[in-house]
Order: C-alpha cells, then sequence, then structure tokens
C-alpha cells in the first residue's frame, strides 16, 4: 500500500437526516471503487497504490453529495504517500481495536 487518505464531507444542508443521507451516497460511491476503505464517525478512510485514484474519488465524493442535492459542500482531506514503499495500513492502524 502506498497511499491513503482520509475524507470528511460536510455538505451544507438544513436537517441531520439530510447530511446523513448525503454523507450515505458518498459513502455508497466510495464503496463503488472497490477499495479498501473505513468509516468511522467523522470521516472515512480509503487506501490504495494509486495517490492520483485517490485524489480522483476524493474530488468526485464532493460532485457526489452535490449531486445529491447540497448545494455547497466542504470537506477536510487528509493523506499520505510514499511513493515507493509501504505506508501503514488500516488494518494495522486499527486492527487491533475492533
Amino acid at each position: 500500500m502506498s497511499a491513503s487518505i482520509a475524507i470528511q464531507v460536510l455538505p451544507n444542508v438544513d436537517t441531520d437526516a439530510e447530511v446523513c443521507r448525503i454523507v450515505d451516497e458518498v459513502i455508497a460511491y466510495i464503496q463503488s471503487t472497490g477499495l479498501t476503505y473505513q468509516v468511522a464517525a467523522f470521516e472515512t478512510t480509503i487506501e490504495g497504490e494509486n495517490y492520483d485514484e485517490l485524489m480522483d474519488i476524493a474530488r468526485e465524493c464532493l460532485k457526489v453529495a452535490v449531486r445529491s442535492g447540497a448545494p455547497k459542500v466542504s470537506a477536510y482531506i487528509k493523506a499520505v504517500y510514499r511513493p515507493e514503499g509501504d505506508i501503514l495500513t488500516i488494518e494495522q492502524k486499527t486492527g487491533k481495536y475492533r
């Protein structure tokens, strides 16, 4: 594994129910990518071999939120990239806590 991102999508909508609905759409998109991911209370972590692919997924997450009804969306994105070698995986970081 050479890259991972954590993304928190924040749709600017009126109700918590609408936030959850839109975030569920974003998570469904992330799931459709086929990459390893983990949903947590504040963000979703995605890992892969291709940093550019992960950045494309992050960009698409914002578009999915808008297509799902958010007139405006913000996101916090954290990234780890190591072009030569491996990074710690989701399992290595959190497996012992599950």
